[in-house]
């Protein structure tokens, strides 16, 4: 990756990271176009290859841009002092709604990746691929497991919201009226919802 990239305006860095993105997580490597990814971002084929060398460099790099920027987020964003299962997630979800105002893609990007199977792609971002799900393993460690009725299955429910918030996002994502603050509010309502089932009075 050419790190003269960075030295780009940052309006224009957003927008050729946007662009690749939203192409990457609605296509997929394999049937994702550079075309389509200039066309978007408003620059010259030759302009992308300049910083990025080829389709599969591009892929690399907004996946560890990604990981970062999203490590980043929940790292500063999630207290360590919280141990509520259900407000942990409230911040980790307050912090993927930060990253998703500046870009909008990144989690569709990040999901889609996980059923990546184009061998060179996979490859290309192996040594990364762990380094997300062992934060969200670290952060919801924190959780007191104490405080939920004896009838909860802990990893069931945790794994039971994992899909219904990554459906909703999924859903949400497809609307032309997206709006990161609304989908918060909307996952925070069923957490608050299945909290007052799960926990002793």
């Amino acid at each position: 990756m050419n790190e003269k990239f960075f030295d780009l305006k940052k309006e224009k860095q957003d927008r050729m990271i946007n662009a690749a993105l939203k192409i990457f997580a609605i296509n997929g490597y394999k049937h994702a176009s550079t075309d389509d990814i200039v066309v978007q971002a408003g620059i010259s084929k030759g302009l992308l290859f300049h910083y990025f060398g080829s389709k599969l460099g591009l892929y690399e790099f907004l996946y560890d841009y990604s990981v970062r920027f999203m490590k980043l987020e929940l790292t500063r964003g999630v207290s360590e002092n919280t141990t509520d299962y259900f407000e942990i997630r409230k911040q980790v979800e307050m912090s993927k709604m930060q990253v998703l105002k500046n870009y909008p893609s990144m989690q569709q990007f990040l999901d889609r990746s996980k059923s990546e199977t184009v061998e060179e792609a996979v490859l290309a971002i192996k040594d990364q691929r762990d380094v997300l799900s062992e934060v969200y393993t670290d952060l919801y460690n924190h959780a007191d497991k104490t405080l939920f009725t004896e009838n909860v299955e802990f990893e069931k429910l945790h794994t039971m919201l994992e899909y219904t918030i990554r459906g909703l996002t999924n859903e949400r994502f497809q609307e032309p009226s997206f709006n990161p603050e609304m989908l918060y509010d909307e996952i925070a309502d069923y957490l608050m919802l299945i909290k007052k089932l799960a926990y002793k009075k």
